[in-house]
């Protein structure tokens, strides 16, 4: 099944860019960015900007660019079935020279987990002015940590 990533949530004041590497079915049926119910992305987000957590998406969406941070995800589209990042057959990357070109204040690139990193090295060049960061997989899949000890390394999103 082919999977088509959506477009980033962004402002031009953006300074901080996290990349997931590509929506799951259940974020693809809903139309929205870490959509399934036990992500934590979002619990995550509102618990390091000090905001009381909403389910709503405009909320959610607000909360991103009132912080000056960018959502998007590596890969424009790619083959799979289900929503594991390791069923991604056949991936073609977004257009980061473009988006990074319109987005000059960002200067820091998060990694939703090592997938997207790792697609990420391998479709994308950029220079040494960006600081990249792996922070662990926000996913119910990723249950070899803690909640709480996921969140304490996203928290390194307050200090940038």
């Amino acid at each position: 099944m082919k999977s088509f990533s959506f477009s980033p949530i962004s402002a031009p004041d953006s300074n901080l860019l996290i990349l997931g590497t590509m929506p799951g079915t259940k974020s693809l049926e809903l139309n929205q960015y870490y959509g399934h119910n036990q992500n934590n992305f979002w619990k995550f987000l509102f618990t390091i900007f000090n905001e009381d957590f909403s389910n709503d998406y405009e909320t959610r969406k607000a909360l991103l660019l009132k912080n000056k941070v960018a959502l998007w995800d590596v890969l424009q589209y790619c083959d799979r079935v289900g929503s594991l990042d390791s069923a991604i057959k056949n991936e073609i990357a977004n257009n980061f020279e473009t988006f990074l070109k319109n987005h000059p204040d960002i200067k820091t690139i998060l990694f939703n987990g090592q997938k997207a990193a790792a697609f990420f090295k391998k479709y994308v060049s950029v220079d040494q002015k960006y600081n990249l960061i792996t922070l662990p997989s926000t996913s119910p899949a990723n249950a070899g940590k803690t909640f709480q000890s996921k969140l304490d390394e996203w928290k390194v999103i307050g200090s940038l």
